[in-house]
């Protein structure tokens, strides 16, 4: 028996490896949906289709099974923002229950819950409670699953090739403090996105996976004297070995939104535990960070020098 499964936000960082690890699961015939699709149709592997312009969703879930959405606005203003995530979510959802789309599920983010600490929250020990308009809107995008009897994963952070904004933004913190920052032991959950990927499409398949949401990371957090080591080893040692305290590094990162947003990520516990999303799973968690993190650090390092 064949699955049919669609995939928003295939080309994009996390998208991609979905739809990736879907085309490596036999019986599982994948399309995506693309706003520049010239055409689609049942056996077509692109559906065209607009989350910013609702109208061009009509059809795009014909004869889909299982429909998987990872693809997110997080930049621009708040209007733009909510156009996508929640009205965007809302109309796809609803497009899919017009077809007969026996399951929905969506690729959301920890950061619906706000700035923490968190420490060991489970699912449900936390409020949602976004701070930015991208997470309002993509806390709103999982109201509009969750009713319709979907399935929400909340990955805190992700890292890999293509991580535009993890490592690359803890260096350019260290760039901006010229320095590494000491006493940094808050928790973090991560996941590598290759793992990422293949969880998603897992749970997505998994008849033990219902309704609700999860968090996916691999269960061991990592501390973040451990995350800043991994930079500095492997990709790029800003100020030649030099360290601050957060006190020192809190003044010299004052006037850099970006780097204040890192250095909080640095002091503040994001461990989310949840064991049980991958019990019963035909998915590991993967090898843990120290190991993935260093495959991903050519192309950190080649990507950091590209200056882009």
């Amino acid at each position: 028996m064949t699955v049919d499964l669609l995939v928003t936000g295939a080309t994009g960082f996390i998208g991609s490896r979905v739809a990736a690890a879907a085309r490596a699961r036999p019986g599982v015939r994948v399309r995506s949906l693309s706003r520049r699709a010239p055409g689609g149709g049942p056996d077509s592997g692109t559906v065209p289709g607009d989350l910013a312009d609702p109208r061009t969703l009509h059809g795009c879930c014909a004869g889909v099974d299982v429909l998987v959405h990872c693809a997110s606005r997080v930049d621009g203003d708040a209007q733009s923002v909510a156009a996508v995530n929640d009205l965007g979510t809302r109309a796809l959802v609803e497009e899919a229950a017009r077809s007969g789309v026996r399951r929905i599920v969506y690729v959301s983010t920890a950061a619906v819950h706000g700035r923490g600490p968190f420490r060991g929250v489970r699912p449900g020990g936390a409020p949602i409670a976004p701070v930015s308009a991208a997470s309002r809107a993509r806390a709103a995008a999982e109201r509009h699953v969750l009713d319709a009897g979907g399935l929400v994963l909340r990955p805190h952070l992700v890292h890999g090739e293509g991580d535009r904004w993890v490592v690359p933004g803890l260096v350019a913190l260290l760039r901006e403090l010229s320095a590494t920052v000491s006493g940094c032991e808050a928790l973090q959950s991560v996941i590598d996105v290759d793992t990422l990927g293949r969880a998603v499409v897992a749970a997505a398949l998994s008849p033990r996976h219902g309704p609700g949401a999860h968090y996916v990371a691999h269960p061991d957090p990592v501390t973040a004297s451990e995350l800043l080591a991994a930079v500095c080893e492997r990709v790029e040692r800003p100020g030649g070995g030099a360290s601050v305290d957060v006190a020192t590094a809190l003044a010299r990162a004052a006037g850099s939104p970006r780097a204040l947003h890192h250095l909080g990520m640095l002091t503040v516990d994001h461990w989310f535990a949840d064991d049980g999303f991958w019990q019963g799973l035909d998915c590991s968690p993967g090898e843990g960070f120290a190991r993935a993190f260093a495959r991903a650090a050519p192309w950190y390092r080649s990507y950091l020098a590209s200056g882009r």
